[in-house]
C-alpha cells in the first residue's frame, strides 16, 4: 500500500515545468495592521504558536487550547458569515509569516479551510471557513493551529513549512540552516504542486506532514499526494480540489515536522504523530516504516480500524492534562478528504493516553478507507 501511494511524487516530477518561486510576503490585508511595538516583539522570539478547539462559533474550549502568549490569556472565537469563525490568538501577532492548519470535527462529510491569518494589534487572527460536502457553508466544530518559527534544529529533528498564496510562496521556514529556502514547482495541470524542503532529508520516510487549503473566497480542499525523501531533502506533492471534486489552483499551507511537534519547539509539551498507510487493514497495527510514527514520551502508537473509513488512533502517555490539539490530513491522488468524527479524549491519570476517536475519511459523502496523517500536541497548564 505505502509504495503504491508514495510513488506519485516520482511520476509527477516530469509534469512540473515551472522553476522554484522566490519567497515573498504577499498575503492580502485582512484585519487592522500591527503596531510597530508588537511587530518588533514578535520578531524577536524563536517561535510563536497557538491552537484551539472551537466548539461553537463563539466558544473556544478552555481545556483544549494553548499558546505562547502570556499566562492568563485565552484564545477567543467570534462568528462571521455562514460557516465562518474568526479565532483570536492573543499577544502572538506577527506582521507576516507562519502557517495555519484546521481540521473539521463532524459526524458528516464536512471540511474546514483557512481563509487568512493576519495580525490585529498585538493579536493573531485566523479566519476559518467550513463547508458541507457540495460546498454549502455550515458551522462545524474544528481544531485550529497557528505556528511560526525561526529556530535552527539539529538532525534528526526537522521542521519546515510553506504558505502558498495561489501564485507564489508567501511565507516559508526551514530549520536546517538560517538561509535555507524551500521551493514550490507548480504543475502544468491545475491543482498540483511539488514542494522541496532542502536540508531536511531522511534515509527513508520519517516524520509527519500536514496540508490545509487557504482560500478566502471559494470552497477548497487540499491534501498530501506524494512524498519522496532523500538524504538531501524532502519532496512533497500537494493536490487541491474544489467543492465538485475538480482540481483547483488555490492557496495552501504545508508543515513538515520530524521529532518535533507541529508547532515546532515549545518549553512545555508532549507530542506524537503517525501515518495510517494501511487503511484497509483489519484490527490494530503500528505503521511501517517505524519512523512515520513518533511519541515524544517513548510510549506506544496504535491504530485501530473500527469500520470502513474510520480509524481510532491511540498515543500513550503524551497528554499533559489537556491543553492539546489534533490535526489530520488525507493522503492520496483523488478528492477524498478526512476529518475527526468526535473530539479526541485525553486521560492524564496512569496509564495516561490520548484516544483520537475517530479519524473518518470520505469520498463525496461515502465513508471510505483512505490513508491519513495524524499529529497531536499537548502543552501543560504552565505554558498558557
Amino acid at each position: 500500500m505505502i509504495s503504491r501511494i508514495l510513488s506519485v511524487a516520482a511520476l509527477l516530477t516530469a509534469m512540473l515545468a515551472a522553476g522554484p518561486l522566490s519567497v515573498a510576503n504577499t498575503a492580502a490585508p485582512f484585519l487592522a495592521g500591527p503596531s510597530p511595538a508588537a511587530a518588533s516583539a514578535g520578531a524577536a522570539l524563536p517561535w510563536q504558536w497557538g491552537y484551539a478547539y472551537v466548539r461553537s462559533s463563539s466558544v473556544v474550549d478552555g481545556a483544549h487550547q494553548g499558546g505562547s502568549w502570556p499566562a492568563g490569556l485565552k484564545a477567543e472565537a467570534s462568528p462571521g458569515g455562514p460557516g465562518q469563525v474568526f479565532v483570536k490568538f492573543p499577544q502572538i501577532g506577527l506582521a507576516s509569516g507562519g502557517v495555519a492548519h484546521v481540521t473539521a470535527i463532524s459526524r458528516s462529510a464536512d471540511w474546514c479551510q483557512v481563509q487568512e491569518w493576519r495580525q490585529s494589534g498585538a493579536d493573531e487572527i485566523v479566519a476559518v471557513q467550513c463547508y458541507r460536502y457540495g460546498g454549502t457553508p455550515v458551522f462545524t466544530p474544528f481544531s485550529v493551529v497557528f505556528g511560526h518559527s525561526t529556530e535552527v534544529l539539529r538532525a534528526p529533528a526537522a521542521f519546515g513549512y510553506v504558505h502558498w498564496n495561489g501564485s507564489a510562496v508567501a511565507g516559508q521556514f526551514n530549520s536546517s540552516a538560517p538561509g535555507a529556502v524551500n521551493s514550490v514547482l507548480a504543475s502544468s495541470s491545475p491543482g498540483i504542486w511539488q514542494v522541496t524542503l532542502p536540508g531536511l532529508g531522511s534515509a527513508g520516510h520519517a516524520g509527519n506532514i500536514q496540508v490545509t487549503a487557504v482560500d478566502p473566497a471559494v470552497p477548497a480542499r487540499c491534501k498530501l499526494s506524494g512524498w519522496s525523501p532523500s538524504a538531501a531533502e524532502q519532496r512533497i506533492v500537494v493536490r487541491c480540489h474544489d467543492a465538485a471534486d475538480a482540481p483547483l489552483s488555490t492557496g495552501w499551507s504545508l508543515t513538515y515536522h520530524r521529532e518535533r511537534a507541529v508547532v515546532a519547539t515549545l518549553p512545555y509539551y508532549r507530542f506524537a504523530y503517525t501515518f495510517d498507510n494501511e487503511p484497509d487493514r483489519v484490527g490494530s497495527y503500528r505503521p511501517i516504516p517505524a519512523a512515520v510514527s513518533y511519541n515524544s514520551r517513548g510510549e506506544g502508537v496504535r491504530i485501530d480500524h473500527v469500520g470502513i473509513g474510520r480509524a481510532n488512533v491511540v498515543f500513550g502517555d503524551v497528554t499533559g492534562g489537556y491543553r492539546d490539539n489534533v490535526q489530520v490530513t488525507a493522503f492520496g491522488y483523488g478528492p477524498e478528504f478526512c476529518n475527526l468524527y468526535t473530539p479526541w479524549e485525553s486521560y492524564p491519570t496512569f496509564p495516561a493516553y490520548v484516544n483520537i476517536r475517530y479519524v473518518t475519511c470520505y469520498n463525496g459523502t461515502t465513508q471510505v478507507g483512505h490513508p491519513s496523517m495524524v499529529t497531536y500536541v499537548s502543552a501543560s497548564s504552565s505554558s498558557s
